[in-house]
């Protein structure tokens, strides 16, 4: 999807302000993003997505646009969280799939003091409700979520306090907005902006990805916090708030049309009920939160008439994203490799129409680099920034790369 608007402003003393919007998807939507802006850094000559004006992210996509604000550049996240190759992995993904064994205790150390209470309701007046909906208070005593997000806090947190990077939102050099929900009033607040930019950076983004069910609610002053995406997918209007002109948004998370699906091992099912509760759950979660980012984008073409929303997704016959368990880490060298190269086949489609938007911003597409039909996310990791383009913030990058790795090996370790 394309929303294009003609910009007013053509000719700021500034310059274009860009923007990026990083949406949810779960573990493997954050290494579809990464490759995906692997291809549109590599094939879209001046422009960096670590040296951006503004970055929102969502959910999974607030983990990569804190990185990215960081000035962690997506070549390196991509050698440290996807690529096996040369250096050895280090990063172990298990940190973020401990079992929320803190809540476990908590909760099942209610579970005497509820029964009896259940139990002595029922006893005390047997005629004015069952004994099934005496023992309802029993529901208490179930956890709110599988795995425990403290883990995410303290690894961003140790990451963040590398020489070079900060854990404030008030330090970036570039905005930096991720959005949560207030469990209580069911509104998006967006951190890092006036009011709510003394949280830390960290705990914005296990705020953000705290997906009910999974991830208990995250406290944050006297308020609890879950995931971002639950209210909206994108967000992008945030970005758009703060004054951007050209905004790139990436959404890793599409409903699937087994219609348009080719035929053959990667359809799987011709309907979707064949695949059960699962599947069928999957399809009405993507096409709830689609259909809703569907109706922002069209409401941006008359709330931001002056400004450029562009839009890269998977298609929705693409039954590899769609079947693919967002949270089984080992398929991301195929994801990142997927994503590379259905955003470099979208660009290069969208060439014709893509190319006069970006002139207006002072970039333009490489066809060269996307006729190289041979190339793979691999290549793209050799990248490097322009030091005299983006300044002395980017002059030890490799450095700290070297100083984050060792200390991931200390947090896995320990």
């Amino acid at each position: 999807m394309l929303q294009t608007q003609h910009m007013h402003q053509q000719d700021k003393a500034s310059g274009p302000k860009i923007g990026l919007a990083l949406a949810g998807g779960g573990p493997l939507g954050g290494i579809y993003e990464i490759g995906a802006l692997l291809a549109l850094n590599e094939a879209i000559d001046g422009l960096d997505f670590a040296d951006v004006d503004v970055y929102v992210g969502v959910s999974a996509g607030s983990f990569v646009a804190s990185t990215l604000a960081n000035g962690i550049s997506v070549e390196e996240m991509g050698r440290l969280l996807v690529s096996r190759r040369g250096r050895p992995q280090r990063f172990d993904p298990a940190l973020f799939l401990q079992p929320n064994f803190p809540e476990y205790l908590r909760r099942s150390s209610q579970l005497p003091r509820l029964l009896l209470e259940g139990l002595w309701g029922f006893a005390r007046n047997p005629l004015k409700q069952g004994l099934l909906e005496s023992l309802s208070g029993l529901a208490k005593a179930i956890p709110t979520a599988v795995f425990d997000n403290q883990p995410i806090e303290r690894f961003l947190a140790d990451l963040f306090s590398n020489r070079g990077m900060t854990n404030d939102f008030r330090q970036l050099s570039r905005k930096l907005l991720v959005v949560g929900v207030d469990l209580d009033t069911g509104e998006a607040v967006r951190f890092g902006s006036p009011g709510h930019d003394d949280v830390p950076i960290s705990q914005a983004v296990q705020a953000s990805t705290a997906l009910p069910g999974l991830y208990p609610p995250v406290r944050i002053g006297d308020r609890y916090f879950v995931d971002g995406g639950l209210k909206r997918t994108l967000h992008a209007s945030s970005a758009l708030d703060e004054g951007v002109d050209l905004l790139f948004c990436v959404n890793p998370i599409v409903p699937y049309d087994a219609s348009l699906a080719p035929p053959g091992r990667e359809k799987r099912h011709d309907s979707l009920v064949e695949g059960g509760l699962p599947v069928v759950l999957s399809q009405t979660f993507r096409a709830l939160i689609h259909s809703r980012m569907i109706v922002g984008m069209a409401k941006y073409e008359t709330s931001y008439v002056d400004r450029d929303v562009v839009l890269f997704e998977p298609d929705s016959s693409d039954s590899k994203m769609f079947f693919t368990n967002v949270f089984s880490y080992a398929n991301r060298e195929m994801v990142c490799q997927h994503a590379y190269r259905t955003t470099r086949r979208d660009l290069w489609l969208r060439r014709r129409k893509l190319r006069p938007i970006l002139k207006r911003h002072d970039i333009t597409i490489n066809e060269a680099i996307l006729q190289d039909r041979d190339r793979h996310f691999t290549s793209a990791l050799s990248r490097r920034p322009d030091p005299m383009r983006l300044g002395n913030y980017k002059n030890e990058m490799t450095n700290r790369l070297d100083d984050l790795l060792d200390r991931l090996d200390i947090i896995i370790r320990s």
